[in-house]
């Protein structure tokens, strides 16, 4: 914050060092436990909060708190794709313009959103689709605003999301593997004998498998339930159009889950989101369908 000593023209600030470990290691109980201080914060009378982290994970923490969070106050999340010590650091500029958007009243109610490289995201659509560059977050439907010369402009609404119990009837371990070509079947077997509660596939195209897929995905999907996303991290599974074994109406046909727009990362948080606090298989499939019509 003393590195960016504009952030006094924009709000009174406040510093809080919830975690401290790499954007890799965080886990869905710091993101309960984030969630609640969020909630306190804004009780207490914050106006908006602001998260900084590790880039490395941003889409998924950023889409887990959208899912649980039902606050009117903007909170936002951002990072750095430039270390402090490069020239061009990027850390600075997005801090302010994520503090510019956190104090606007045009952020209210429009749910978690992600702030980088001046564009403002949805948390549910924004990804990171490049290792290093400045501009490395994006989302397949575009950014919903931006901010020039100081002032954000958000001209898209969204959806309320669904609001889901964060506190976690039980702990549940989700498992993500992609489909490739040629593939032996081995490591979505050997996922669903491992103990997970819960299974997402990353399809091939608009979700389709190898055959060799085919059995060992429809055993899986009679103990627990199995999302089909697509690998492609744009656009969304099928439901009707091919009817080839391993085709999306075959895998659909056998128990799995259309995951809808969702890539496999945010199917994953979904999914886990919605085993802790309960649900049974419905209940999955219905929350899998609320996010997907919204």
């Amino acid at each position: 914050m003393a590195a960016v000593p504009e952030l006094s023209d924009v709000a009174d600030v406040d510093a809080e060092s919830f975690r401290q470990v790499p954007g890799a290691h965080l886990s869905f109980d710091d993101l309960v436990a984030l969630a609640d201080r969020i909630d306190e914060a804004v009780t207490s009378g914050v106006a908006g909060v602001v998260v900084t982290q590790g880039t490395d994970t941003l889409e998924e923490t950023s889409f887990f708190l959208d899912l649980v969070l039902a606050v009117e106050a903007p909170v936002v999340f951002t990072g750095a794709m430039r270390n402090p010590t490069l020239p061009g650091a990027d850390g600075p500029a997005n801090l302010l313009a994520s503090v510019q958007v956190a104090a606007s009243a045009a952020a209210r109610g429009r749910g978690v959103l992600v702030v980088m490289n001046d564009e403002i995201h949805a948390a549910r659509f924004v990804g990171k689709r490049h290792s290093t560059a400045p501009s490395a977050f994006r989302s397949a439907v575009g950014p919903i605003g931006w901010v020039t010369e100081g002032r954000p402009r958000i001209p898209v609404s969204l959806p309320a999301s669904l609001n889901l119990p964060r506190d976690g009837v039980r702990p549940a371990q989700v498992g993500l593997v992609t489909a490739c070509l040629d593939d032996s079947g081995g490591v979505v077997a050997a996922a669903a004998e491992s103990g997970l509660e819960g299974l997402v596939v990353e399809a091939l195209g608009g979700g389709h498998v190898p055959a060799t897929l085919v059995e060992p995905l429809a055993a899986a999907a009679e103990r627990m339930p199995v999302v089909l996303a697509s690998r492609t991290g744009q656009g969304e599974t099928l439901r009707s159009t091919y009817g080839f074994p391993g085709s999306e109406t075959d895998l659909i046909d056998r128990g799995l889950i259309p995951g809808g727009w969702l890539d496999g990362p945010k199917a994953r948080v979904l999914l886990t989101a919605l085993l802790r606090a309960g649900s049974d298989a419905d209940a999955v499939r219905n929350g899998f369908e609320s996010v997907n019509s919204a």
